[in-house]
């Protein structure tokens, strides 16, 4: 068997719940909504390496990777709710809110994930540059967005990183649950 793999920087509870209030009060107050399915806040996090199907068995050593990521960071401190976002920018489908790495070490933790997990033939880097950011909501089926619409930004909120977390996504219709299968902690 297998299992659908990523890798994602986890989020405090305060920073979930200011992106749920502004969420729901930006789709309260847009003019002419695309239908959007909000993510679970549960499910708000910061992806950092997206493995795709993997071996169950592998598992055991991708947890052993990602603990090790994890523990040479010295944290991920100094994070910040940045701009809204429509992605991908040509046919958006999903509402996202970057987040700005104020010391880089988000970066760094995100090129430290990729580099141990290419290096295990786990991952294929991307060649795009990685772009932080926390997905609020899907757009549904093949509709639109205003991508045009200019967008609120969230209330500033500076934050630390809460951990480096192996998640197992499962698809469902009514969208992606997300199973943690291993959670570091960050320093």
């Amino acid at each position: 068997m297998t299992a659908r793999l990523f890798v994602a920087l986890d989020l405090p509870d305060a920073v979930v719940e200011a992106l749920v209030a502004w969420r729901t009060r930006l789709l309260r107050e847009m003019p002419a909504p695309p239908t959007l399915r909000a993510v679970a806040p549960e499910a708000l996090h910061v992806t950092l390496c997206f493995l795709g199907a993997r071996p169950d068995d592998a598992i055991a050593s991708l947890t052993t990777l990602v603990e090790a990521c994890a523990a040479g960071t010295g944290g991920v401190a100094g994070l910040a709710l940045g701009e809204p976002l429509w992605l991908p920018r040509r046919r958006p489908r999903v509402l996202a809110v970057a987040i700005d790495d104020r010391h880089g070490q988000l970066g760094a933790l995100q090129e430290r994930v990729v580099e141990r997990l290419s290096a295990g033939g786990w991952h294929d880097p991307e060649t795009r540059p990685y772009l932080p950011h926390v997905t609020v909501a899907r757009v549904r089926g093949g509709e639109g967005t205003p991508s045009g619409t200019p967008l609120p930004t969230p209330a500033p909120l500076v934050f630390d990183g809460a951990a480096l977390t192996l998640y197992r996504s499962r698809l469902h219709p009514a969208g992606a649950r997300y199973k943690p299968l291993s959670v570091s902690r960050l320093a």
